[in-house]
């Protein structure tokens, strides 16, 4: 997992940024991107994809990774947004928020999938999240961020079940969404299902 970090290290880059997003394919919900910097020392075998660890998990992985990252931030891309731009984009215009507001910024940017145009080194790593731990951590962060929200939502409109299925479109969300329709500000509605009743 640190593989793709020896080599920036072996370059002399010493703040190695990793970048991801969560909730993509989500139908509800927002899009969240993280940027993690790790010391160039730290390694932790537990830190993998998000999608590979339990919800307890990631919750200890992300309180520890707050205690030993360099910097980190994280960013919330609204589904509206990502309406307007298409999730793609939103992912891409997150992570560059990212860079934009850590206050320590990294020399290297290792890039879960997508190609950043900025002026910072990096890598555009297929899979990135199961090959950097840089990356994973980005995962793991935005991850335990967006799950919080999704049941901050589903205490707000406990009849879609949103802490339970965190927006994506499971059985129990397309039967709500069928009895009690979409929620403007929460649904995206530039995804097929819902496009039919915008």
């Amino acid at each position: 997992m640190k593989k793709y970090e020896k080599i920036a290290y072996q370059q002399n880059y010493q703040l190695i940024g990793g970048l991801d997003e969560v909730g993509r394919g989500c139908i509800g919900g927002p899009l969240v991107c993280a940027l993690v910097i790790l010391p160039v020392d730290y390694d932790n075998k537990e830190i993998n994809d998000s999608k590979l660890l339990s919800a307890k998990k990631r919750q200890e992985l992300a309180q520890e990774i707050i205690n030993v990252a360099i910097d980190y931030n994280i960013q919330v891309i609204s589904p509206q947004v990502v309406d307007q731009i298409n999730p793609k984009n939103a992912s891409k215009e997150g992570m560059l928020k990212c860079i934009e507001a850590i206050k320590t910024k990294p020399d290297y940017c290792l890039i879960d999938f997508e190609k950043l145009d900025i002026a910072i080194p990096n890598s555009s790593i297929t899979k990135g999240d199961q090959q950097s731990i840089s990356i994973a951590a980005a995962s793991i962060m935005a991850k335990v961020y967006r799950d919080n929200m999704m049941v901050e939502l589903g205490k707000q409109y406990p009849n879609y079940g949103f802490e339970k299925h965190k927006g994506y479109l499971t059985k129990f969300h397309w039967e709500a969404l069928d009895k009690y329709g979409p929620l403007p500000g929460i649904h995206r509605f530039s995804y097929r299902p819902l496009k039919k009743d915008k």
